[in-house]
Parts: structure tokens; sequence; C-alpha cells
């Protein structure tokens, strides 16, 4: 029998690159959706830096980064579900799992 931890902590993600946010704010404008996520992307980054200047931390920064990393990356998923007609045959009714309301 070994003995192992009963939690596995894994390594934070590595920084992301200095100009990170810089090509990441050239694809949100270069997206089809610009013109709603380049306002929220440049909200979303002043909120993280006033943040950062206070508390002398990267990570809000850093997260705002891997946020819109992420949602770039999986922009073209969610466009093909909606252009699917938001088909969702695998799923189930929440009425099965909760109940039915009265």
């Amino acid at each position: 029998m070994s003995s192992q931890p009963v939690h596995q902590h894994t390594a934070p993600p590595p920084p992301p690159a200095p100009a990170a946010a810089a090509k990441l704010r050239s694809r949100i404008a270069a997206h089809a959706a610009a013109d709603r996520w380049l306002p929220a992307f440049e909200r979303d980054w002043g909120a993280a830096l006033e943040e950062s200047r206070a508390t002398f931390d990267l990570t809000a920064l850093h997260e705002v980064v891997r946020e819109w990393q992420g949602r770039l990356d999986t922009a073209p998923a969610v466009e093909a579900f909606i252009a699917g007609g938001y088909e969702d045959t695998d799923s189930v009714a929440l009425e099965d799992v909760i109940g039915a309301r009265r």
C-alpha cells in the first residue's frame, strides 16, 4: 500500500507572455463580435490594472488574459452550436432531474 496525498496540488499556470494582452486585444478587434467584446475586454483590463496597481500583484491581469483567451478559443464552437439551432439532444430535461413543478 502506498501513501498518496488526498489532494494533489498542481502548479499554477505560468504567467502569460508580456505582450499577451496586446496580442489578445488585436485578436478581439479582428473578431466579428469586436463591437461588443472590445469594450468589455478594455473594461475588464482596466479594472484588473487598477487592482494590480493597488495590490502590487499581477494575478488579476493574468486572469483577464486567460479568461479572454478562453473566450476567443471557444468562440468557434459556441458559434457552431448557435448556428446548429442549439442542438442538445444528449441533455437531460430539468424536470427529469428535479421533478415537475406543481
